[in-house]
Formats: C-alpha cells, sequence, structure tokens
C-alpha cells in the first residue's frame, strides 16, 4: 500500500510539473482530478471506482474554483 502511495505522488508530481503553459483554470482542473483520485483511492481502499469517481469530482471542483 505504502509503494503505490508514492507512485501515485510521483504521478501526480511529475503531472503539476507539466502545467506550466495552461491556463489558471486548466491547471485547477488538473490538481482536482490528481487529488480527488487519490481521495477517492483512499478512502475506497483502492478502488478503482472510488478512485475515478474521486477525480471525476475533483476535476469538476478544480474547474469551479479556477473560474
Amino acid at each position: 500500500m505504502h509503494a503505490q502511495r508514492l507512485i501515485a505522488g510521483t504521478i501526480l508530481t511529475l503531472m503539476l510539473a507539466g502545467c506550466g503553459g495552461m491556463s489558471v483554470r486548466e491547471r485547477d482542473t488538473l490538481i482536482g482530478a490528481g487529488v480527488g483520485g487519490a481521495a477517492g483511492a483512499a478512502v475506497t481502499n483502492g478502488s478503482a471506482a472510488g478512485t475515478i469517481g474521486g477525480a471525476a469530482v475533483g476535476g469538476v471542483v478544480g474547474n469551479q474554483v479556477g473560474k
């Protein structure tokens, strides 16, 4: 489980490094999706449906915050 979190954190970090040319709203959407996916995975013990659901909800929230 620790290795999965480390890999997820590394992937999230690499994804955020590519945000240099994005608008604020695009960046916030991506960050929201990443955080939501990680939270969904943590809450549902790594369930694919929980991860995808968390990413979807997080992306929507991040998109709205970036308005």
